[in-house]
């Protein structure tokens, strides 16, 4: 009788390991995976992409680029070369959106500065004004850590174009005035392949959590690759 009653507990045991195992395991085959979508330029805003490219329905990539930071090295494509990178585009004498989202960006580099594969970009939009002294006094006020975040100035034509044709990100500013640029709140996330994979506001902390999140994501992906 007690053999009995010992082997009914053990059977009752074992059946209720396999079912919590069976659970779990419908649980992860059935739970929608993780996923970022690929932006191309019709899936944006016409406002915040160039003429030329708002047709654009399939594969989009980051154009090369060769603009100078903050400690005046020459930064290109080749320094994010196989990383996952968040741009936005400022400058050093705004002061509406761009100190709250300076604050951000500087809050994303305290969670990503121990993360090889991840960087940042900013690129000013007024770079007749933010030359590389300019950028050096901001980068060393906000406390920019070198090989991590790069602060970028150059042609504006140049920026103009990174701005509106690659990472669909800016506005127009005075129609009159060719290149002129009206930056927005965006932070633009871009993955290893050099493709654009979200667009956060950069003003809230809320979505720069987010942004986070969605970063490390595609961080853990690409180790996967």
């Amino acid at each position: 009788m007690f053999t009995f009653l010992k082997n009914f507990r053990t059977l009752l045991i074992t059946l209720s390991i396999l079912s919590i195992l069976i659970i779990v395991l419908f649980y992860l085959a059935l739970k929608p995976s993780k996923s970022l979508p690929i932006y191309t330029p019709s899936m944006v805003n016409p406002e915040l992409v160039d003429t030329t490219m708002q047709h654009i329905a399939n594969k989009h990539f980051i154009a090369d680029f060769a603009f100078t930071n903050q400690n005046g090295k020459t930064i290109t494509q080749k320094e994010y070369e196989g990383k996952v990178y968040v741009a936005d585009f400022f400058f050093t004498t705004c002061g509406s959106i761009c100190p709250i989202m300076t604050d951000n960006m500087v809050w994303l580099q305290s969670q990503i500065k121990n993360n090889p594969k991840a960087l940042l970009l900013s690129h000013s939009v007024t770079p007749d004004i933010d030359n590389v002294s300019v950028l050096k006094k901001y980068a060393l006020k906000k406390g920019v850590i070198d090989g991590k975040w790069n602060l970028v100035t150059g042609d504006k034509k140049d920026i103009y174009f990174i701005a509106r044709k690659s990472y669909l990100a800016v506005k127009t500013g005075n129609p009159i005035e060719m290149y002129d640029m009206v930056h927005t709140e965006n932070f633009v996330l871009v993955d290893d392949k050099k493709r654009v994979r979200g667009f956060y506001d950069g003003t809230k902390r809320e979505e720069v959590e987010r942004l986070l999140e969605d970063l490390l994501f595609l961080c853990e992906s690409n180790k996967k690759d």
